[in-house]
């Protein structure tokens, strides 16, 4: 049996992310959006794995760019934000697509307001990591490399 190889991975980032290291850094640290692209580009060359990132404020956008990666993309890494709450579209398009995906959170939102307690997209989702900053963009990548 082939052992499929992750290779390509498409990094989602939803609303409010652009705004890292502005937007409350008490909870989301001082790296900016740039800093966290940057990390991940280099982690990825690291591990021999490719990288694109994408960063919406719009939940339509965001589900375009799932499906678009039906076919080019052996993983997905999302953190859909506070679109993690609301959203069955995000859900039903990584459900439709079937790409080994990661729920990343920068913040541990178990340990945060009662809404947050809710991920619509976790039951599409391999595994979810809360807590760990930007790292955990890092966890889970190496995740998908590991485990899908």
């Amino acid at each position: 049996m082939k052992v499929k190889t992750i290779k390509k991975i498409l990094v989602i980032n939803g609303p409010n992310l652009n705004m890292l290291g502005i937007r409350e850094p008490d909870i989301y640290g001082r790296e900016t959006y740039q800093g966290l692209c940057d990390k991940i580009i280099r982690h990825c060359e690291t591990v021999g794995a490719e990288a694109e990132l994408y960063q919406s404020n719009h939940e339509g956008d965001l589900v375009d760019k799932i499906q678009s990666a039906y076919g080019k993309f052996d993983g997905i890494v999302i953190n859909p934000a506070a679109y993690t709450h609301t959203s069955v579209a995000l859900l039903d398009a990584l459900k439709a697509v079937g790409i080994p995906t990661v729920e990343v959170h920068i913040s541990d939102v178990s340990s945060r307001e009662d809404f947050r307690q809710v991920s619509y997209v976790r039951s599409a989702c391999m595994k979810t990591i809360c807590g760990h900053g930007t790292d955990g963009y890092i966890e889970a990548i190496d995740f998908l490399i590991d485990n899908a």
